[in-house]
């Protein structure tokens, strides 16, 4: 495998800039002829074909173009202005197609219209007069056509801002009417919604803050007002983001989109590109870089040198509907801050490590609390649970219990029974000990006195109440479930990477009985006792590839049958990378006070 980070320290701004030429030079000899579109594979999206391969025109741009922007070298501007010429022209047979409603060319205008902001020299001003109206009259197809309710919204600003920077054609009021729209997302504290509803994930502040940065800079002049709401909302959305990041870079795979991979971490490079020392500017360098050095140890890349679908190795199981072979191109987004000078404060601030932060952070607009387990570097947070079902798998990247930078989560691989199912860190539950059933979409969740709870049916006639509560470094889980029929359950706890290890040595590695399942690896520890002792462990191998972190982990699981009537369900959970300090911990369960809950 060629990796095009190998090698490179990943410390300082050259650095980076060496990067992003290092990810694009794969790409290159991907392009067609006419340099309009890029095909890196046949696996499909739920959009065209045309449109994924604009994906892999459009989306390194977003390097590129800050790359440039800042003063670095690109030989193949030639090749995009090419592309330019001929995908915008409806005469040519490398066409990127007209728009329709909801169309995924949208959001590739965005790099486009980014474009045309920082490097007009490159990408406008040297096209043919003809090239240029076709480009305008193609990008501005965003303002009079249909686009989702949510972050997209911010594309058309985009495209907008940059057809005004050349001074073309462009639709102000469209553009205006969407910064208005965006705006009534606003939750407070820094936090929007994706839109009309409850999703609180990384489009948050890759999409919506990354966007608003960069129009806090772009339209300060005309715009003071809205530019300033947007600086200071992104600087209070910084002091609660930051606990999604543990001490090595790792972020917190929670949600979609995870393919995006170290566009992930995007909005620390945004807010340094707005100038703004929402932390210390070192504090700001290190979270950055750290979370940039993190992806570059992965193995990430195909055979030739492009990001691969998945999240830590290349795994399409996890991959969205709206993931083509192009997708993960949108990690570019990462590098904005290359548009900045050497002399920036953030370039010339010197790396600093994460400041001291507090073992439990309660974030109530997302739903979570987020523990932090500073012997065994390990951040993991408790979810009340989001609702996403249109999205595949969502119910996995949304509601489970927890979620955690060193055990990640798992989807399920289909068929029927537990070990396809790979139900890390949710209650399942099934009416004929096959299929399984978990929380999917919560119809209540919140926060009080740092416990969350939430209220799910599985099915019209089963209701299931959840108490959550963290007590590192474990977190306690409390069920009342409610049925009229006789159900199977199984819970689990942390996926556990199983790599080194021995057939012959998996009764030493995998340990349960009445009220209790662990699993130990050299990777490290997962386990959870029932604290009633009511339930049967299991430690279940499931499948391959279903793990975001690990093609190969293991669950530990509680089982039991439960007749029709009300049933409590209490049980603690631990992890940890510190298998040598946990001994003394399995053996101390906490046993938390959930008398309110008990006396309902």
């Amino acid at each position: 495998m060629v990796n095009p980070l190998k090698d490179n320290p990943l410390r300082c701004r050259t650095d980076l800039q060496t990067a992003v030429r290092a990810l694009f030079a794969p790409l290159k000899s991907n392009f067609s002829p006419g340099g309009a579109r890029v095909r890196l594979g046949f696996s499909g999206a739920h959009f065209d074909v045309h449109a994924a391969e604009l994906e892999g025109f459009a989306r390194p741009l977003w390097g590129l173009a800050p790359l440039t922007a800042g003063g670095a070298d690109f030989d193949s501007w030639d090749l995009y202005r090419r592309g330019l010429s001929n995908g915008c022209n409806p005469k040519h047979p490398e066409y990127w197609g007209a728009p329709g409603d909801l169309d995924q060319r949208f959001v590739e205008m965005a790099a486009i219209g980014l474009s045309l902001a920082l490097v007009p020299h490159e990408i406008w001003e040297p096209l043919e007069p003809n090239a240029q109206k076709n480009l305008v009259r193609w990008l501005m197809e965003i303002n009079r056509h249909e686009v989702p309710d949510c972050n997209w919204l911010f594309f058309r600003v985009l495209v907008n801002l940059g057809l005004a920077n050349v001074g073309a054609e462009h639709d102000a009021e469209s553009m205006h009417a969407a910064l208005d729209r965006l705006e009534t997302f606003y939750l407070g504290d820094g936090w929007y919604s994706d839109g009309p509803n409850a999703r609180r994930d990384y489009y948050i502040p890759m999409t919506i803050h990354y966007c608003g940065l960069l129009y806090s800079r772009l339209a300060d002049a005309y715009d003071p007002e809205r530019a300033k709401r947007f600086r200071e909302r992104a600087a209070l959305f910084a002091q609660d983001f930051i606990h999604w990041f543990d001490t090595d870079g790792a972020n917190l795979p929670f949600g979609r989109s995870l393919s995006y991979r170290f566009a992930l971490g995007a909005f620390w490079s945004a807010l340094a590109f707005a100038d703004i020392e929402a932390l210390p500017w070192g504090v700001l360098k290190g979270l950055a870089l750290r979370h940039l050095r993190w992806w570059s140890r992965r193995p990430i890349f195909r055979p030739d040198g492009t990001l691969s679908i998945g999240y830590s190795y290349p795994n399409l199981n996890m991959g969205e509907q709206y993931i083509s072979p192009n997708s993960p191109y949108w990690a570019m987004k990462y590098f904005v801050s290359l548009a900045l000078s050497e002399s920036h404060p953030f370039w010339q601030a010197q790396e600093a490590p994460l400041p001291p932060l507090p073992q439990q952070h309660v974030l109530p607009h997302a739903g979570m609390i987020v523990g932090r387990d500073t012997k065994s570097r390990h951040v993991f947070a408790l979810c009340s649970g989001q609702h996403m079902l249109w999205n595949r798998n969502g119910a996995e990247k949304y509601a489970k219990f927890a979620y955690s930078t060193a055990f990640a989560f798992s989807v399920p691989a289909g068929g029927y029974g537990l070990e396809q199912a790979a139900i890390d860190s949710m209650l399942a539950l099934s009416d004929d000990g096959i299929h399984y059933r978990v929380r999917e979409e919560p119809l209540e969740a919140r926060i009080e006195d740092e416990i969350l709870y939430s209220l799910w049916r599985p099915w019209t006639d089963v209701e299931v109440e959840t108490w959550l509560k963290l007590v590192l470094p474990w977190h306690v889980r409390l069920h009342c479930l409610r049925c009229d029929r006789l159900l199977w359950s199984a819970e689990g706890g942390f996926a556990l990477d199983r790599t080194g290890e021995a057939r012959s040595t998996d009764v030493e590695q995998q340990t349960a009985g009445t009220g209790f399942a662990l699993a130990r690896y050299p990777a490290g520890f997962s386990g959870l006792r029932d604290l009633q002792d009511q339930r049967t462990g299991q430690v279940l191998r499931v499948f391959p590839n279903t793990n975001l972190l690990y093609p190969r982990t293991a669950i530990p699981t509680l089982v039991d049958r439960h007749a029709p009537g009300e049933h409590w369900l209490v049980c603690a959970v631990l992890a940890t990378t510190d298998t040598a300090a946990v001994e003394a911990a399995w053996a101390t369960p906490p046993r938390p006070d959930f008398t309110d809950a008990f006396n309902k």
